[in-house]
């Protein structure tokens, strides 16, 4: 009984694991259809790996029915022999042998009794009675060992059998499984194992050549200098026509009410935005929309590099700092081209690429401006300016002197406001009240005009008398703008008087900087871009110390503001013709009379009209601090 025990266990272990054995195939079989779902990143040849492992898993779920199968067997011919023989045979000799057991128990006492008899006095009655109980234990215990001995004989017999039995199941299962597994792989696998043997050395020959390749590149790039892997030592020219980035940036974030720290991340643009992937993160998300926004270098106290992002409502800005100064200018160009949408046209490398050469063309020196046929931007117009001629075209050296420093802005002295109580020479009353002596700015209510107007620059040139020191001033500034990133200017209102020119803060109606008409003395507008417009202010330099001073000459470059181009050069043309009108009239009452008798005027008879058009230029609606197109 303890070796069929010890035997069933070992059988049934085999059991166990053929059945653990059909449940791992089925489950490896459904683990290799699952790579096709995996979207792994490094793909590379993964059509051939899962179109095989499908094939694979075919084959696996076939041998899974057959390792079902075999279990079944040795479950149905090896297990439950071996179980009958100990259920029935071996429970049946241990209660024979109980049987037994307890037959002798009982015949030994029956003979104990009836050895006790006395000689002397016996009894018939009492003799008979144990006489009869030892001849019946005596027949029970006959009974019962022959019951039992036949039962041993028996298991003699049963014992062999049972011991074969299971044995022969188990082999002649294993037999027929493999015969089946045999015709499975001959018949369909043959050919299938062949192509896989061959793909996979084929797929160790690429991964040695690669290896080796690697190598290669490995020997190479530890052989190169240490300035390769410095900062700003990269000797790539900058890219200015990109229209994505994508790399490392450090962000300056608020940690308190004063103090800021700098996180580097990867930033990269998708369309019309700025992405922004942490580090560990599976995908970016949306920092900033590029569109209409403005980006410009600042100076960080404590930090290179640096430049600002401000959203179109001003609202939203961040400053980021690239890793060098190639990175820093290509980030920059590269977000100044999103901004402007041309990642929306057709072709946007072309567009870039085209705006980029405008560029290389602005900064490279030319020496004469093409002229239309009037020498102005609308030939059409009903008066003319005066065209002064020149036998030659001019250097740009000798319109202006290389190296000149540009001024980008105008800045506000603090005094400003005394400065201009003072220029009338005249004292404001602060009740409101005025003398009746007229002051003489009264004389500029003939003619007042006001235009939205962005200040571009402004620079000292050689000459007053030719449009052409116009034309490079405008040149000159616009390719320093590009080179150094300047992209933001400040909106300003400029009024014409017939007396002066003044460039007034729209926000506090404060006048930046005042002109003199006389002292103007060349006015012309870009002959390609109409929104471009300057002119020629006439000082006196007494560095020399010469009594009367030296005539110096400034060249001043505005853009317009509004959309008709047309209409506002032509306004600009015409009111400063009319201011030189004036000034001219204004020493003869007659003539002044009549100039005025023959101009439209206002039905309060305060302004002039100039055209009939009926858009207001003089709003100043728009925020300060708006991108330059030019």
């Amino acid at each position: 009984t303890d070796y069929t025990n010890q035997l069933l266990q070992s059988m049934q272990r085999v059991y166990g694991a053929q059945s653990e054995m059909g449940l791992a195939t089925e489950q490896l079989s459904r683990q290799l259809l699952e790579y096709e779902k995996q979207n792994f990143a490094l793909g590379k040849g993964d059509e051939e790996v899962i179109s095989t492992l499908q094939q694979f898993a075919k084959t696996v779920g076939e041998l899974n029915t057959l390792h079902s199968e075999l279990a079944t067997e040795m479950a149905d011919r090896m297990i439950f022999p071996m179980i009958q023989f100990r259920e029935k045979d071996l429970t049946e000799i241990s209660t024979l042998r109980e049987i037994f057991g307890i037959a002798s128990d009982e015949h030994e006492a029956a003979m104990v009794k009836y050895s006790r008899l006395p000689k002397k006095k016996e009894s018939e009655k009492v003799k008979a009675e144990l006489v009869g109980e030892v001849a019946y234990s005596r027949r029970k215990q006959h009974q019962a060992s022959m019951q039992y001995y036949c039962a041993l004989n028996a298991l003699q017999y049963r014992k062999r059998v049972a011991m074969l039995e299971p044995m022969l199941g188990y082999t002649q299962a294993q037999i027929h499984f493999y015969k089946k597994g045999m015709d499975l792989v001959s018949k369909k696998m043959d050919s299938f194992l062949a192509s896989v043997s061959s793909m996979t050395q084929s797929i160790q020959a690429q991964l040695d050549s690669e290896a080796e390749a690697m190598r290669l590149t490995q020997r190479e790039l530890l052989s190169m200098e240490d300035t390769v892997y410095m900062p700003d030592r990269d000797p790539v020219p900058v890219n200015r026509t990109l229209i994505q980035k994508a790399g490392y940036l450090n962000i300056r974030n608020k940690t308190g009410l004063v103090t800021t720290a700098w996180d580097r991340l990867y930033f990269f643009t998708q369309g019309g935005n700025l992405m922004c992937q942490p580090r560990g993160a599976v995908a970016g998300g949306m920092v900033l929309d590029l569109d209409n926004s403005s980006v410009m270098a600042v100076e960080c106290e404590d930090r290179r590099y640096c430049f600002q992002i401000t959203s179109p409502s001003g609202k939203t800005s961040m400053i980021l700092q690239a890793e060098s100064r190639k990175e820093y200018e290509e980030w920059i160009c590269t977000l100044n081209n999103i901004s402007r949408q041309i990642y929306l046209t057709d072709n946007p490398e072309a567009v870039a690429i085209r705006l980029n050469q405008s560029a290389i063309q602005a900064v490279t020196p030319i020496t004469s401006f093409e002229k239309r046929g009037a020498g102005s931007p609308n030939p059409n117009r009903s008066w003319e300016m005066k065209i002064v001629c020149i036998s030659s075209a001019p250097e740009p050296e000798d319109l202006i002197v290389p190296g000149t420093p540009i001024q980008f802005d105008i800045m506000l002295p603090a005094s400003e406001f005394q400065d201009q109580n003072r220029a009338g020479g005249r004292r404001t009353n602060p009740f409101g009240e005025t003398d009746d002596d007229s002051s003489p700015e009264s004389d500029d209510t003939l003619l007042q005009q006001v235009f939205a107007v962005r200040f571009l620059g402004s620079m000292a040139v050689r000459s007053g008398q030719t449009q052409e020191v116009i034309y490079e001033a405008m040149r000159q500034v616009l390719a320093a703008r590009a080179i150094h990133n300047i992209f933001r200017t400040t909106e300003s209102h400029l009024m014409v008087t017939s007396s002066c020119l003044r460039l007034i803060d729209p926000q506090t109606q404060v006048t930046r900087i005042s002109f003199q008409l006389q002292e103007v003395t060349q006015f012309a507008a870009h002959q390609e871009n109409g929104r471009l417009m300057g002119f020629v202010v006439e000082g006196r330099d007494w560095s020399e110390g010469d009594e009367e001073g030296e005539p110096s000459f400034s060249a001043f470059v505005f853009e317009s503001n509004t959309e008709g181009e047309k209409v506002v050069v032509t306004r600009h043309f015409s009111c400063m013709n009319l201011s030189l009108s004036f000034c001219v009239c204004v020493k003869d009452p007659e003539a002044l009379a009549q100039l005025m008798k023959n101009m439209p005027l206002t039905n309060d008879g305060k302004f002039l009209l100039l055209d009939s058009e009926t858009g207001d230029t003089a709003n100043g609606g728009v925020a300060d601090e708006e991108e330059s197109e030019a």
